[in-house]
């Protein structure tokens, strides 16, 4: 059987930051954010070679190593072949180990790279197959669904089949995320985690995920209960002190403030005239950028653009 064949010109995606969890919505809420990694992938004569600029540039490997090209071999895999050799060029504006998703970018960047180089690849592999995919890669489908889909997206698994819907988030909602300079390991983060939590707190937080869906795509003026989380911010404060504290101190100021995945980014969900006050909130050792929300998720584009 035949393997693929690819483009001869090189191919530029790009995929945006995300959050997860939310607050309440551990492990199935996620959240686009307007701040994006860049990749060109171009397939060669032969051998593998990978630039990288921006976070990670000193410490990101420039071989088979590399999650997203371990990302894009899987998927070249599941399309019929490998390609002779690669081009990889990374513009990595996502900070990593923060909890802003830049390890279901690069899956996602990968994957959706090696579809568009492949000639026909839309066709071999549809987008609930990407969905499939990126998932094993990263373990959970939060991220890498708000990351492939833009918006706001609801993710599940369905017998071992992840799942996701996206919907739009109210316009006026504006993201603000508070990035300290020390990261923390995802594994960290849900090692802290208990086996069980009492019901009482399992029924609160269904209950504020419930209400999170309405608040963000109706309701913003309900995100202050909505983002309400007694299932996992709490358990993690060993890892991320400053963080819980930060979180804590923009709550008792009225601000839905949550803990952005598994941290130790805080992620503040104001409306959008409170933005630039709230993001002068945090004090020395954080950076406070205000971002938009992103709506179409994973994209190929231009060259040039």
């Amino acid at each position: 059987m035949a393997g693929p064949a690819f483009r001869a010109a090189a191919v530029r995606v790009r995929t945006p930051a995300t959050s997860a969890n939310l607050g309440p919505g551990f492990d199935a809420l996620g959240l686009s954010l307007g701040l994006y990694d860049d990749v060109v992938v171009r397939v060669a004569d032969s051998g593998l070679h990978v630039d990288i600029a921006g976070e990670g540039a000193e410490t990101l490997p420039r071989d088979e190593n590399h999650l997203l090209v371990r990302s894009l071999r899987t998927a070249f895999d599941l399309l019929g072949g490998q390609p002779r050799g690669l081009e990889v060029v990374c513009a990595n504006r996502i900070p990593h180990g923060r909890g802003l998703g830049s390890s279901s970018a690069a899956i996602c960047a990968g994957l959706v790279a090696a579809r568009a180089v492949t000639i026909g690849g839309d066709a071999r592999f549809d987008d609930a197959a990407l969905l499939e995919l990126a998932t094993e890669i990263e373990g959970h489908p939060d991220n890498v669904a708000a990351c492939l889909y833009g918006g706001f997206t609801l993710a599940w698994m369905d017998g071992g089949a992840a799942r996701a819907i996206r919907m739009d988030p109210a316009g006026s909602i504006v993201p603000v995320v508070f990035v300290p300079d020390s990261p923390v390991l995802t594994e960290t983060a849900r090692g802290l985690l208990p086996r069980t939590v009492p019901h009482v707190d399992a029924a609160v937080n269904a209950g504020r995920a419930a209400l999170l869906v309405e608040a963000l795509t109706r309701r913003p003026e309900l995100l202050f209960p909505a983002t309400e989380d007694r299932l996992h911010q709490d358990y993690r404060t060993p890892a991320m002190p400053q963080s819980i504290a930060l979180v804590n101190r923009l709550r008792a100021d009225g601000v839905p403030a949550v803990i952005s995945g598994a941290g130790p980014t805080v992620l503040a969900l104001v409306e959008d005239g409170a933005a630039d006050k709230v993001a002068r909130l945090a004090g020395e050792g954080w950076a406070a950028n205000r971002l938009s929300l992103d709506a179409g998720g994973a994209s190929v584009l231009p060259l040039g653009s």
